[in-house]
């Protein structure tokens, strides 16, 4: 069993080479994406009921003995967000269908797509820091292209601004590593956290914690996120969606990993700092959000503000908090995706994401202006929905850790996410048609079917949070006891 390790990473690496091999074949690629997507989808899930059975599952590539050979390690938090992971991709790639364009997909965009869900499933699985710089930039450089794919001005100019900030983090990133390994002398994950429990953490150590927590606060979009508002609204929204849902939520991954499991030793200096950062990133983000008359940028900057809501729980390192942004970032993948392809649906239909210049949509589209509503209220953090849940035990977490402050700027912050989101909302669908069905730019013909399933889990995450409860709370476990991590991967075996 634990040889399906391998293929939520393999799969979609195969899948996009052969795509390369069958430029033409645009129908083939389309089936074998979503039949790709399906069975990493099915894998994951069987591979979290082993983790539920049996606990954290190992794969050593090659049969070497832990620390020394390539491992991918899947406990229950890694799983959770690969099987999260695949859900929305299979969403996303199924909207782009019919919103894409043919244009971008002779330009190998699903190879490039099933590339960027190749790293994003390695970040999550890998036991290995440098595997993790490796699979960072297998993201990365599918996500150039597919931010630039179409040539369109603006996203060429966004393209510049997002490569250059992600080649200057990368560069920390390896710099990092670098002191890492010269301190001690392992990049196994699991084989850190011991070396640095034996050693304690000194002040050199919790100096390159710092480091790693900028690198990954850029990549996640805390705090240093001037790059991500245009970044993420110029391409199409398929890509966009995709690119809320999963890239911010890669760097997010990292910071729990690293600060969960080795820099956790000193969390009156590690985790403040995360809780200053997570502040500063929902108050700046709120203000960008009720700032701007874009949709686009709205919803961008509402993806900034699920970054600090997350890290605001691991600031307050409580089970609370840890249970808290472990159900939000969940949320988040799903309703960033949805709320993101909604929002593309809504540009294409008006010709525009100004939304001083359209209004009255849903007198012609009920359906798709309530599936907004639903997922406003999730983001808001409405009950009975899942956003709801995640924020409640943030806020619980980060007063049980004295940290009054956040939770309250959480809570002012949410109440700018309303004014944001309901500012879409009464726009866009409310008031006067001025645009009837016969003037409408674009249709909604084949794109409902991955916006009404994602409205589903939407709902369901509320409704139905007891089915995955239990499975969270594993997650937690495990986060919180990095005991269990290291047992798993070095299998009883000695220590070396």
């Amino acid at each position: 069993m634990n040889n399906l390790l391998i293929f939520p990473v393999i799969l979609p690496l195969i899948a996009g080479l052969i795509f390369i091999l069958l430029p033409k074949q645009i129908r083939l690629q389309r089936l074998l994406a979503i039949i790709t997507l399906a069975i990493v989808t099915g894998i994951s899930i069987l591979i979290m009921n082993q983790v539920s059975a049996n606990g954290t599952q190992t794969l050593q590539l090659g049969g070497w003995q832990a620390p020394f050979g390539i491992g991918l390690v899947a406990d229950m938090f890694a799983i959770l967000l690969v099987l999260t992971t695949s859900v929305v991709a299979f969403c996303c790639i199924l909207f782009s269908f019919q919103t894409i364009g043919r244009n971008r997909e002779n330009h190998y965009f699903h190879s490039l797509f099933l590339f960027l869900i190749t790293g994003v499933n390695g970040s999550f699985l890998t036991g290995d820091l440098f595997n993790l710089y490796v699979f960072f930039e297998v993201l990365l450089l599918a996500s150039y292209v597919l931010v630039s794919l179409g040539g369109q001005k603006k996203q060429l100019r966004e393209t510049m601004k997002y490569v250059i900030i992600n080649i200057l983090s990368s560069a920390f990133f390896l710099i990092g590593i670098a002191y890492m390994y010269r301190v001690t002398g392992t990049l196994n994950l699991a084989h850190i956290s011991v070396r640095i429990a034996e050693s304690g953490q000194d002040g050199f150590i919790t100096t390159v914690a710092i480091l790693f927590l900028l690198v990954f606060g850029i990549k996640a979009g805390l705090f240093l996120f001037y790059w991500l508002p245009g970044s993420y609204s110029a391409p199409p929204a398929a890509i966009s969606a995709v690119f809320a849902a999963l890239l911010t939520k890669v760097g997010i991954y990292a910071i729990i990993r690293m600060f969960t499991l080795i820099f956790y030793h000193e969390p009156e200096v590690t985790h403040l700092f995360i809780g200053i950062l997570a502040a500063l990133t929902l108050i700046l983000g709120g203000i960008g959000a009720v700032g701007y008359w874009d949709i686009n940028k709205i919803l961008t900057y509402n993806v900034i503000i699920g970054t600090g809501f997350i890290l605001a729980g691991i600031a307050a390192f409580t089970e609370s908090g840890t249970l808290g942004s472990i159900y939000y970032l969940i949320n988040d993948m799903i309703v960033k995706s949805l709320i993101f392809l909604i929002g593309g649906v809504i540009i294409y239909l008006t010709g525009t994401s100004n939304l001083k210049e359209m209004s009255g949509l849903i007198r012609n589209h009920p359906y798709l202006g309530w599936m907004f509503f639903i997922a406003a209220l999730s983001l808001i953090g409405i009950p009975p929905l899942g956003g709801f849940i995640g924020k409640i035990f943030i806020t619980r977490g980060a007063f049980e850790a004295g940290y009054f402050w956040l939770g309250a700027i959480g809570l002012i912050v949410s109440l700018m996410i309303l004014y944001s989101i309901f500012k879409i909302f009464m726009n866009a669908f409310w008031g006067e048609t001025i645009i009837s069905e016969d003037e409408e730019k674009g249709t909604t013909k084949g794109v409902m079917i991955p916006i009404v399933f994602l409205t589903v889990l939407t709902i369901g995450l509320g409704l139905g949070a007891e089915l995955i409860n239990g499975y969270v709370e594993l997650a937690v476990d495990g986060l919180l006891n990095p005991q269990m991590y290291i047992d798993a991967v070095f299998g009883g075996n000695e220590i070396p």
